[in-house]
């Protein structure tokens, strides 16, 4: 039998500090869902170590979708769901339950604007008064990379793709604000990236 998991060589270099700042952050009870969760790795991880939490992966591509499916099968996590078809440009979003939080890694720079900016609108629908979204990845500050690395990260992006490209927190920030999103933390991490929180005001 082919075996549908597909492997992210970055998933297990950054899900031990990406864990231990979800830990800190996510609420004690309620839905995660999971926006681009890819091969579905970090669902995987996440959601046996996060037994109070109902983890929900979702993701807009079909070989994706079969990757969750095979790495939800693998770890037999009670609280890990089947993955939902998404994408994240596209509202509404087919989510038929309150979301107690949101957690995206590693996508907007790796999609058009707009993808980024239908995140944040349903976000803002979607979560609670006091719900949080999480972003992880690459992010400008000011304009400016914050390492070499991840300027010719972001040149390799915009060549495969013009609309592609490492974001900037602030620009971020304010599209976020624009959905009732505040950003309340910014969290260094590994290998110059960076998680945002935002909280549903």
């Amino acid at each position: 039998m082919t075996d549908a998991r597909h492997f992210a060589p970055a998933t297990a270099r950054n899900r031990e500090p990406i864990f231990e700042v979800l830990s800190r952050l996510l609420p004690p009870s309620g839905t995660v869902l999971e926006i681009a969760s890819g091969s579905g790795e970090h669902a995987a991880w996440f959601a046996p170590r996060l037994p109070h939490l109902v983890w929900q992966p979702s993701d807009a591509d079909s070989r994706a979708l079969a990757s969750i499916a095979a790495w939800a099968e693998d770890v037999g996590a009670a609280n890990l769901r089947a993955p939902l078809h998404l994408d994240a440009a596209v509202p509404p979003w087919p989510v038929a339950e309150p979301v107690a939080a949101i957690f995206n890694a590693n996508m907007i720079h790796i999609s058009a604007w707009a993808t980024a900016l239908g995140l944040l609108a349903e976000a803002g629908r979607l979560l609670a008064i006091g719900g949080k979204l999480i972003l992880y990845g690459p992010f400008k500050v000011d304009g400016q990379h914050t390492a070499p690395s991840n300027e010719a990260f972001d040149q390799s992006l915009r060549e495969r793709n013009p609309a592609w490209g490492v974001r900037d927190r602030t620009v971020v920030a304010e599209a976020a604000a624009r959905h009732g999103l505040l950003l309340d933390e910014i969290v260094a991490m590994p290998a110059n990236n960076q998680i945002l929180v935002f909280v549903r005001g």
